[in-house]
């Protein structure tokens, strides 16, 4: 236990290699107890940092302005880390595979400042092996030195779940593993720290790394699921949320709904295991499955759009259409693998332009992708379809007769239309403003 005593102590230095939405978090809870340094390569990140501003929103400008943590750039500084945590993204490929591309580079930048007796801990999400085989071999290129005699390494999948103020990192139980039991009980001291819930030992990094990934398969299968029967029910006529809530009164039922689902979890990481099972011979049916159905809801949204514009006697292609929501889930700014996105895409091979509604998205980042503007929802008006995609606090707190200020005035002959994808509103409520209601 002499690493973690060594950094209780504040006689050595523990690194965060990688400040995004799990990054950040750990850095700073970890600033609170002890000597931490904050490194990533993106100077611009770290200087928005240092002026005390977090555009993640996970932390608060409040907790950046009075951290203790040490933002930098320069990768030398991991000479003085005897602990470091890596938690850079690992996204996917365009033909959903795995992009290891991050991950790599890091293992690089950190043996090239590898100093003897440190634990490596890796937290970004990875395909069962990737620490050991891939990895590790990297740090001993880089760095001259023997894993497992000179350093070692270990795994603590990130469980955080970005926007959400409930289940936050400290509250939520931390999975470590190490090489060896030494190891394992160092990383479980040191992340004990910080973790009120606990931690679990895993039984070895491979078991951590799986775990990983089934985790949120198994909760993009259950909402391929409820998206099956909300297509299903659709064409029945039938309203999936009443079947929902109906269904919800047993008790154990999972409480699963439909919806969109893009981010960096859950719409990515089941590729990362039906990747490696096909390595090894196994071709997934389940997963796979799910994936293929989740993937395409955005076409069956959009669809959903114009067919119910057309059915109001609305031109679409003339119609003002507002979309609110960017971003992959509620209360995040974060707009990597949005499904939002995806609709939008998809309504302009329509030839349809919309205006987008988004109090959370970072506007310059939103700027870069659509090459225009975020619209305030204080200046939305004349709207002919309103599409909820994202079930953001603010769009909770409107009331049904808070939207028509928004909607243009109908004619007789027609109706606005209200796209509620997340089930923010009572159905009959809208109706009862007049307008054309549709949800998943």
């Amino acid at each position: 236990m002499d690493i973690f005593k060594r950094i209780q102590t504040k006689k050595e230095f523990l690194a965060v290699v990688g400040l995004g939405y799990v990054g950040l978090p750990v850095a700073v809870a970890f600033a609170e107890k002890v000597k931490t340094l904050g490194i990533d390569i993106n100077q611009e990140k770290i200087d928005v940092y240092k002026k005390g501003i977090d555009p993640t929103n996970e932390i608060g400008n409040e907790e950046i302005q009075r951290t203790a943590l040490e933002f930098t750039s320069d990768s030398t500084r991991l000479k003085e880390a005897r602990f470091i945590i890596v938690a850079v993204p690992t996204p996917v490929n365009g033909d959903k595979t795995p992009n290891l591309t991050s991950i790599i580079n890091a293992s690089k930048m950190i043996g090239r400042n590898l100093s003897q007796g440190t634990i490596v801990v890796f937290e970004s999400t990875v395909y069962p092996g990737v620490t050991e085989d891939i990895c590790a071999p990297i740090l001993e290129k880089e760095s001259g030195l023997v894993c497992g005699k000179d350093f070692k390494i270990g795994y603590s999948p990130e469980r955080i779940n970005p926007g959400d103020r409930v289940h936050t990192l400290k509250s939520i139980k931390k999975i470590v593993a190490g090489m060896d039991e030494e190891t394992l009980e160092n990383i479980a001291a040191v992340y004990e720290l910080i973790i009120h819930a606990g931690v679990y030992r895993a039984p070895s990094i491979k078991v951590a790394e799986a775990a990983k990934l089934a985790e949120n398969a198994q909760r993009d299968i259950n909402i391929a699921f409820m998206n099956e029967l909300a297509m299903a029910f659709d064409r029945m006529g039938i309203s999936t949320k009443e079947v929902i809530d109906t269904m919800n009164t047993k008790w154990n039922a999972l409480g699963f709904s439909p919806g969109l689902v893009g981010g960096h979890c859950i719409g990515v990481d089941p590729y990362y295991f039906i990747y490696q099972a096909e390595m090894v011979g196994y071709h997934s049916q389940i997963i796979a499955a799910g994936r293929k159905v989740n993937d395409n809801m955005a076409i069956y949204v959009t669809d959903n759009i114009v067919k119910k514009m057309i059915q109001s006697n609305i031109d679409v292609r003339k119609a003002t259409i507002y979309i609110m929501g960017i971003t992959f889930k509620e209360n995040c700014p974060d707009m990597r693998n949005s499904k939002a996105v995806d609709v939008c895409r998809h309504l302009a091979t329509y030839g349809i332009r919309v205006k987008v509604v988004d109090p959370i998205a970072d506007k310059t980042e939103f700027k870069q992708e659509f090459d225009t503007e975020l619209v305030d929802i204080r200046d939305v008006r004349n709207a002919d379809c309103l599409v909820f995609l994202v079930a953001h606090q603010q769009f909770r707190e409107l009331q049904p007769a808070d939207f028509k200020k928004l909607f243009r005035q109908q004619k007789p002959q027609d109706k606005c239309v209200f796209i509620d994808i997340k089930n923010i509103f009572r159905q009959e409520a809208i109706e009862e403003e007049g307008y054309s209601y549709w949800s998943l």
